[in-house]
């Protein structure tokens, strides 16, 4: 049994084909009655646009690549989920791509997706080489959202306000009463711009010698070794702030370990507002970076770069809110 036909939607209907495809395309030029006199015929008939040749006549394939530097990473979810509801409310479709997996196959990040000529690319998260942008921006509308690496022109950048969530935090900690704090850093911009943050803000307060900075890697592991470095100090901290919640969580383990009770014997506190960080037995201090936010007005710049293509790039920053939880209190615990 062949599939059904716009032409067979059409007979169904008692209209015009021309008609129907102006419906299938959402166009607010049909009066309601024949508008759901089309769906409910190609309800009826099983009926499904054929995407593949929508694509050839209209020469989009309305898909959306989405090139995300690191799956693992929870703060992504909220991300990708703001920017789909958008990106769907626009009749277009995501389609993701592992950055680190392309990379270990000696492939360029975005080729997969230019393969699928995607109509537009949204780069998630700090890319090792943000230059290999370029050649892709001169093709498609691109935006790098969540990451505030230096990119070719024309490419919009959507990501939080760090230097003002890590001021928040780092305050947090301080009016508590903690002097010695220590940072767990990152690394690429967003790294730089927090821990650069944290050591201004101590040094605002006066305490730029107990401001302790340690490296990491982002990851839970890279958290636990770096919280293990520091709490086995002899002048060991007394706050801890991790530049993402996953590292927090390291941190929290390192504590445990060495049998050092959170809040009562250090504080840790965490940054992006991840699910992780609220999980009732974690329920970390952290800073929420507005991911969904993110996401949203990273998908409404794509869209205005598909309808008005060219013209500068631009840097728009989500503010982001303190979350305050149980990882926090004042040196001994105090409240």
């Amino acid at each position: 049994m062949r599939p059904p036909t716009i032409r067979d939607v059409a007979e169904r209907a008692g209209v015009s084909k021309s008609l129907v495809s102006l419906v299938l395309r959402g166009s607010d030029q049909v009066r309601p009655e024949r508008r759901e006199a089309v769906l409910r015929a190609a309800r009826e008939l099983g009926y499904r646009p054929n995407a593949a040749a929508r694509s050839l006549s209209e020469r989009r394939t309305r898909t959306v690549g989405v090139l995300l530097n690191d799956l693992r990473n929870p703060w992504f979810v909220d991300l990708l989920d703001g920017l789909n509801s958008l990106l769907h409310a626009s009749g277009l479709r995501m389609l993701l791509s592992d950055a680190r997996l392309n990379r270990r196959t000696g492939q360029d990040p975005a080729d997969p997706l230019l393969d699928l000529r995607v109509d537009g690319l949204v780069v998630v998260g700090t890319l090792p080489d943000p230059a290999a942008l370029e050649p892709v921006a001169e093709r498609i509308p691109v935006v790098l959202a969540g990451a505030r690496e230096e990119v070719p022109p024309g490419v919009d950048v959507v990501a939080g306000d760090d230097e003002h969530g890590v001021r928040l935090v780092t305050e947090h900690l301080i009016g508590l009463g903690h002097r010695r704090v220590a940072h767990i850093a990152g690394y690429g911009a967003v790294g730089e711009l927090r821990r650069r943050s944290f050591e201004e803000t101590m040094r605002g307060h006066g305490l730029a010698d107990g401001a302790l900075v340690t490296p990491g890697d982002m990851t839970e592991e890279g958290g636990y070794r770096a919280a293990v470095r520091l709490l086995s100090r002899a002048d060991r901290p007394t706050a801890i702030l991790a530049v993402n919640d996953i590292a927090c969580v390291g941190a929290l383990s390192a504590a445990g370990e060495l049998g050092l009770d959170v809040p009562g014997d250090v504080s840790v506190a965490g940054y992006d507002n991840t699910s992780l960080s609220r999980l009732r037995h974690l329920w970390l201090t952290t800073v929420d970076n507005a991911s969904h936010e993110v996401g949203r007005r990273a998908a409404r710049c794509l869209l205005d770069r598909l309808e008005s293509p060219g013209g500068p790039g631009s840097l728009h920053l989500v503010r982001p809110a303190l979350q305050i939880r149980g990882t926090t209190a004042g040196p001994g615990g105090r409240g």
